[in-house]
């Protein structure tokens, strides 16, 4: 028998994939904007982990109602790093509240599906924006990117990191931004910046074509760049579904089962799950196994500070489309550093505020 065929990719050529996707960047851009505003000095930090996640499920919940097999929620689970914590920390109820205080730098991560078409953002803010700091220079740093995709990923990199050098920060070591598929939040077409010497050799040139999403995520910090682990406890995680094995553990079989019903291949957070004990219980052997895969929790050194602005943006035939982000007020902040490269100069008038993207045909989003 002849093995049956594959559907065919659905992409953004298709109007109801673009429905989709805007769909998911409005739940995305609500959430935002209510984490932004309730960003306050005191705030729980799980809290309002937990209250991103609830606004995205709320919002896509009103939408494709009569499809009842129609998968839509978080595609990742809102991350709140503060300072020099670089990306991915989501607290679980169970552990030490910490509250968020005046004048932290603080990065908000979070995604939506519709039908696992993904949608991600990330912003940085100052709590309270009463003052600018030794951090001011990471954050306009980030607004004076083009964010432009040139021909080649390649090219994105080495313009990436001459931005940085021009604001005395440091993008990240090895951090990718990744093309986005259907049910696929890390594509193959990746964007790396500040790669090693073993990630030039590794990593795959790439052209970008029409029709094509990416996630454009960049971080970059004012110390060396250099993000480790530190020992906290890792709380976001996403199904491998290229693993397969035999769990011996009950609660390992549940864990995974309840996974795979409710977040598929997206990525979760542990306190997504009602019994928080059981499912640590679960999460061992699956780890063990690489059934999934973890999203640890980075550092830069100590009194560094680190920003980040992700958006994710549609290539169309008529030019780039950006879907999630742009919230920077750029009125709070100031630095006295400034483009010298003539080019980047010109390049990056269309990229403040995160609204900017030249794609391809050099355009602005907006």
């Amino acid at each position: 028998e002849m093995a049956e065929e594959e559907a065919p990719e659905q992409t953004v050529a298709q109007d109801v994939v673009l429905t989709k996707y805007s769909m998911a960047a409005e739940a995305v851009n609500r959430a935002l904007r209510f984490l932004i505003t309730n960003a306050q000095p005191g705030q729980s930090i799980q809290e309002l982990c937990e209250k991103g996640d609830n606004v995205i499920n709320e919002e896509t919940a009103k939408i494709f109602k009569k499809e009842k097999d129609l998968k839509k929620g978080v595609a990742f689970p809102t991350c709140i790093s503060v300072n020099n914590c670089v990306c991915h920390f989501s607290p679980l109820r169970s552990e030490v509240e910490q509250t968020l205080k005046a004048d932290d730098l603080v990065k908000i991560d979070l995604g939506a599906h519709v039908d696992g078409f993904i949608a991600t953002v990330a912003h940085t803010l100052v709590v309270g924006a009463s003052k600018v700091g030794h951090y001011r220079d990471a954050v306009i740093n980030l607004h004076a990117w083009p964010f432009s995709f040139l021909p080649q990923n390649t090219s994105v990199t080495q313009t990436w990191n001459k931005i940085g050098s021009a604001f005395n920060c440091t993008p990240i070591e090895g951090m990718l931004s990744h093309q986005l598929k259907q049910h696929v939040i890390d594509g193959e077409k990746t964007i790396i910046q500040n790669p090693t010497d073993q990630q030039k050799k590794d990593h795959e040139k790439a052209s970008f074509e029409v029709h094509e999403v990416y996630a454009v995520d960049v971080l970059v910090s004012t110390g060396d760049g250099k993000a480790k682990e530190t020992g906290q406890r890792t709380t976001v995680y996403k199904r491998n579904p290229d693993k397969l094995y035999l769990l011996k553990m009950r609660a390992s079989r549940i864990f995974i089962s309840e996974i795979t019903s409710r977040f598929d291949v997206m990525p979760f957070t542990l306190r997504a799950f009602e019994d928080e004990k059981k499912a640590r219980m679960g999460l061992v052997e699956c780890v063990k196994r690489e059934l999934l895969q973890p999203f640890p929790v980075l550092y830069e050194k100590e009194g560094e500070f680190v920003a980040q602005f992700k958006f994710t943006v549609l290539l169309l035939p008529n030019g780039p489309l950006q879907i999630t982000g742009g919230e920077h007020d750029t009125t709070l902040y100031h630095t006295d550093l400034e483009l010298q490269d003539a080019e980047l100069k010109v390049s990056s008038q269309g990229g403040r505020s995160g609204a900017g993207c030249n794609v391809m045909r050099g355009e602005s989003t907006r």
